[in-house]
């Protein structure tokens, strides 16, 4: 959904609370910048992860059905929202047995790991994104939006795995659900710096928006993803699928040329001035020709004729 008809859509559904729970939101904010990315880490790390309204009141309705819920059904949920997601995986590395020698890698097996029961006993009462911007509607507005596209990123990154015949498609379509994550908590606990970010990004490319955060906060959101990726103790294969460094990865580019993707069409639609270049480094990484990733991507015809034009 491109940006401006999102905005409308979310900006209808915001409810205000209590003024209580507004100053205690604006207690939590940061204002200035930090001296460093380890120093944002520490920040946003000390903070408890909140999770989609949405998710909290699905989770509730499973609760109630848990005897006929099965760990697939309960990661579906956990899928559409980065912030549970990693909330997830943190808790598995939290609460990791002594005797388990390998990492957990995707939402379902960690699922299954805890078990249905137990899992609704470790997840009840969550704290929600709502709730935690209440009084800041701008701030929900961006932090839903981050989300959005997440979400179709990792759908994205997803089906182009199974393309690639990706030896986990689950494990490539979880990194790029989580690699958001740090520009989220941003927009949550950091909003005017993250209100500064934004209007310095002159267009959606990986360079623009990396100048404007380095602007702004001093060092760059992939410092502290991958900051908070480590203090979080995420398996190691996770914080290598969010790297963009291993560029030379296919599935480290399986995971970014769908967050490019993603970001691009939910800002601007098909008329983002990055998605040609995107699509052709698509072109290269997976087994399928132009004209069929373009039919895959739903592209428009009057935008494949003008991309087309561009090129002549």
């Amino acid at each position: 959904m491109p940006r401006q008809a999102f905005f409308f859509a979310t900006r209808v559904s915001i409810i205000g609370t209590s003024r209580q729970h507004c100053a205690q939101s604006r207690m939590s904010i940061l204002e200035k910048p930090l001296a460093s990315a380890e120093a944002y880490v520490g920040f946003l790390a000390a903070r408890e992860l909140p999770v989609l309204r949405q998710t909290a009141r699905q989770l509730e309705v499973m609760r109630e059905a848990r005897d006929s819920v099965n760990a697939r059904q309960v990661a579906a949920i956990a899928l559409g929202d980065p912030l549970f997601a990693v909330r997830l995986i943190v808790w598995m590395e939290e609460h990791r047995h002594r005797s388990q020698n390998h990492d957990i890698t995707t939402v379902e097996r960690a699922i299954m790991m805890i078990g249905v029961d137990p899992f609704f006993e470790a997840f009840t009462g969550l704290p929600t994104v709502e709730e935690t911007l209440a009084g800041r509607p701008r701030a929900l507005i961006e932090t839903l939006h981050v989300c959005a596209w997440a979400r179709k990123a990792a759908h994205l990154a997803r089906d182009w795995a199974i393309l690639r015949h990706d030896i986990d498609v689950d494990e490539v379509a979880l990194a790029t659900l989580l690699r958001p994550v740090s520009e989220i908590l941003l927009w949550i606990h950091a909003s005017p710096l993250a209100e500064q970010t934004q209007a310095r990004v002159a267009g959606e490319s990986g360079s623009a928006i990396a100048h404007a955060y380095r602007a702004v906060l001093g060092c760059s959101e992939h410092q502290i993803q991958i900051g908070l990726a480590q203090h979080w103790h995420l398996p190691q294969l996770l914080v290598t699928l969010m790297d963009e460094t291993h560029e030379n990865n296919p599935r480290v580019r399986n995971v970014a040329l769908a967050l490019a993707f993603a970001r691009a069409t939910g800002h601007a639609g098909w008329d983002s001035p990055t998605l040609p270049g995107i699509v052709d480094d698509l072109v290269r990484l997976l087994p399928i020709n132009r004209g069929q990733l373009l039919d895959r991507l739903g592209v428009p015809a009057e935008v494949r004729e003008r991309w087309d034009s561009a090129d002549d």
